[in-house]
């Protein structure tokens, strides 16, 4: 019964059916061993597509953060208007009335109702008193100038004080005015002076206060300059300080100018830190040059005098630095496209601008390097830069020396597999050879992987040995089961051919690969030495450039960026 199912089994199907599974056998051979191959190649295209993603995503973060601050400066700005912007009224206001009284065009009586209005519209804020005590003074009433005076002091002392001073001396009551600087100078200690001294500083760099208040004012910062001086720590503080202000002129330099550097070395952060610092050197060069090649307009003491008053009156108030620090750590993200870690580390060093008190040295420094916070004018960063330069000298050398020990004696070559270093680029040969020596070792790493089975090899003779067998059977008379045995030996002989031939295909297509590899790979190399000649010489380049900045800032004396104005040809309406 059996015998007879089996004759009546599709023979050819069963040998169709083998033929089929043997060569699905050899395509599944064929497939894993180009799969095996590739693998490292795609390793090396999933890092490159990752650091592409992660270009991307970092970008995408700043486009994102850059939108987002953009936003909330628009918010902020609305709360400052929203809390303060009544404050820019009597601020206005202020320096019209000076204007308007030089020019005799108001009625004393309009002045009048102006400031008491305002008196009572902005409560607790020191200016409107000042200005309800001016309009007084200049309608002869005395017993309010007095009241109204007091209550100014009584609200801001240390303002009152400024404001009086510049007034006094724009009056031409010189006396009034050095008394007024006096009051303001006595309640100042070195170590903890308020920020709108820059206000002073202003007035006595571009000699609007008078040979006096010169005098006094000079004095004034050589006792605060001296007593810092004496202070444990002052070096070691004032390297620190001018290091952060000096730092904030770095620029981010861009790693698209040297892409095999930044994509096949580890060696890349650090190469990016050091040519920042040597490109400091050109920053901080053009920065000192632009400020001292800047000439001061010659107005009239009057004018001179106004726009002081202007930057005392319209420079925000304390409370109001809570949201002019987020308007300016905003602010900055916008600048520097959205990068928010540059931001605060940025902000971190230009908060001390917004410190309500600080010691004298640092007033000097927010003068020269943070003038956009600190309000200083062209004069008094002069100054402040001319004062303070053997400072400046100390922490420009230790910012050199700090820069130049970063510089690595090898750079890294980081490239798949391949680790390998150079100095200066000038290595090609070395490199090549090294290079070349690793593609040929994993080359036949590769191909000794890529051999028979110890079956496969057995398919051959095992093969014929069946096939043999199964012939015989056939000739005895056992038909059925000496072909099957038959066909599967005959089906083991072409699987053996099968994947002998599938193996050479597979080491074809190895020395093709590795071909290719040997062949990009020595490109790339070329090209990354190359970048690196490149680097080295740009970098001495621009470190070089640090010895113009030593020299100009050595040939700075302080006395000359002090004006002596004169009186003459002054008109004085109050």
């Amino acid at each position: 019964m059996a015998e007879r199912i089996i004759q009546q089994a599709d023979l050819n199907g069963i040998e169709n059916n083998l033929r089929s599974i043997n060569q699905n056998i050899n395509a599944v051979n064929s497939n894993v061993a180009v799969v095996d191959e590739n693998v490292k190649i795609i390793y090396s295209e999933i890092e490159e597509l990752a650091r592409d993603f992660r270009r991307f995503v970092n970008y995408q973060a700043k486009q994102n953060r850059l939108g987002q601050a953009k936003t909330e400066l628009v918010k902020i700005r609305q709360e400052i208007e929203k809390k303060y912007g009544h404050y820019d009224i009597v601020r206005r206001t202020t320096v019209g009335i000076l204007q308007a009284t030089d020019l005799g065009v108001i009625r004393k009586e309009t002045i009048n109702t102006a400031t008491e209005e305002l008196m009572l519209s902005t409560p607790n804020y020191w200016l409107a008193p000042c200005l309800v005590a001016l309009s007084a003074w200049i309608n002869d009433k005395p017993n309010i100038a007095d009241i109204a005076l007091k209550e100014a002091i009584h609200r801001d002392d240390e303002k009152t004080s400024l404001f009086f001073a510049i007034v006094c001396r724009r009056a031409d009551r010189k006396l009034a005015s050095l008394k007024w600087t006096e009051r303001y100078l006595a309640s100042q200690d070195e170590n903890h002076i308020g920020r709108k001294t820059m206000v002073l500083l202003d007035a006595y760099v571009n000699g609007l206060l008078g040979n006096d208040a010169e005098n006094l004012i000079s004095k004034r910062m050589d006792i605060w300059l001296k007593n810092l001086s004496n202070k444990d720590g002052f070096i070691e503080k004032q390297r620190q300080q001018w290091s952060d202000a000096i730092n904030l002129r770095r620029e981010n330099f861009d790693e698209d100018n040297y892409l095999y550097l930044s994509t096949y070395s580890k060696t890349w952060p650090q190469l990016k830190e050091i040519m920042e610092g040597a490109l400091l050197h050109k920053e901080i060069f053009e920065y000192l040059t632009n400020i001292f090649e800047q000439k001061v307009s010659l107005k009239n003491i009057v004018e001179e005098l106004d726009e002081i008053l202007f930057d005392l009156v319209s420079n925000y108030d304390n409370e109001e630095l809570p949201l002019r620090k987020q308007e300016k750590f905003e602010q900055l993200v916008v600048d520097f496209d959205g990068d928010e870690i540059r931001a605060k580390k940025n902000m971190d060093i230009e908060k001390s601008a917004f410190d309500e008190y600080k010691d004298f040295t640092q007033i000097l420094t927010d003068a020269a390097m943070k003038p956009e916070t600190s309000h200083a004018s062209v004069s008094t960063q002069k100054l402040a830069i001319a004062l303070s330069k053997d400072w400046i000298l100390d922490a420009y050398n230790d910012i050199i020396a700090q820069n130049r020990m970063k510089i690595p004696q090898e750079i890294t070559i980081n490239m798949d597999t391949f680790n390998f270093t150079t100095v200066d680029g000038r290595n090609e040969i070395e490199v090549l050879q090294n290079f070349e020596a690793l593609i040929q070792n994993e080359k036949r790493q590769a191909l000794s992987q890529n051999v028979l089975t110890g079956f496969q090899k057995f398919c051959q003779p095992g093969g014929i040995a069946i096939a043999i067998a199964g012939l015989l059977m056939l000739f005895l008379g056992n038909s059925i089961l000496g072909f099957v045995i038959t066909v599967a030996g005959i089906g083991m002989v072409i699987s053996f051919y099968s994947c002998k031939n599938a193996i050479k295909k597979k080491k074809e297509a190895i020395e093709k690969m590795f071909e290719e590899k040997l062949d990009k790979g020595k490109q790339i190399l070329r090209a990354f030495l190359a970048e690196v000649v490149d680097f080295r010489e740009e970098f001495s380049e621009k470190d070089a450039e640090s010895s113009k900045v030593i020299s100009f800032l050595k040939s700075l004396k302080a006395k000359e960026y002090i004006k002596r104005n004169c009186d003459a040809n002054r008109k004085i309406k109050i």
